[in-house]
């Protein structure tokens, strides 16, 4: 179901372009999650410090980006969303790390953080269940074919997810894994 959920709402599904890549030098493809990545609540002590994330090859015509990190691992019947940022300019090629944090003001001039399902703005990392295999936290990169969306921070992820649906020209993934 969550994958269905993902996939509908465009996370998982948009076309790619050739060439476009998300990379990270704090996730590695397929790799696991560090402590500095993993929230510090819920029974889980890491520190909460977004990864920084780089990419290239996207389309000529990309207007802005969106940002998002999903798990479809989490028991909620919905997968859980972790991380939703828009509205990120064209010509950023790269997001600093820890600019999940609110208070730090380290995104790109424009782009707005809004809620995710730990019910605030901003990064929140991974904390599965104790004992759950590990979970698959999907990062993903949208080229969008509009420079801004009409949302703000208050916007709900599965109300942005709904809008990336229909303005995604690209997307670029990057998946890393964290059981505790």
């Amino acid at each position: 179901m969550a994958a269905a959920l993902a996939a509908s709402l465009g996370i998982a599904g948009a076309a790619r372009a050739d060439g476009f890549t998300l990379t990270s030098p704090d996730i590695p493809e397929g790799g696991t999650i560090q402590n500095e990545q993993v929230f510090n609540s819920f029974g889980c002590t890491g520190q909460n410090i977004s990864p920084r994330l780089s990419w290239s090859g996207a389309p000529a015509n990309t207007k802005s980006y969106a940002l998002t990190i999903y798990d479809p691992d989490a028991p909620t019947g919905s997968g859980f969303w972790h991380w939703v940022v828009f509205n990120i300019p064209a010509k950023t090629t790269q997001i600093a790390k820890n600019a999940g944090d609110v208070h730090h003001n380290r995104l790109p001039r424009g782009a707005t953080q809004s809620r995710t399902d730990y019910g605030i703005a901003g990064y929140g990392g991974p904390c599965p269940p104790q004992g759950d295999k590990p979970h698959h936290y999907i990062i993903t990169l949208h080229a969008l074919d509009v420079d801004k969306l009409p949302l703000n921070k208050d916007t709900t992820a599965a109300v942005v997810g709904f809008n990336l649906h229909f303005h995604t020209i690209a997307s670029a993934t990057l998946t890393g894994l964290y059981g505790r």
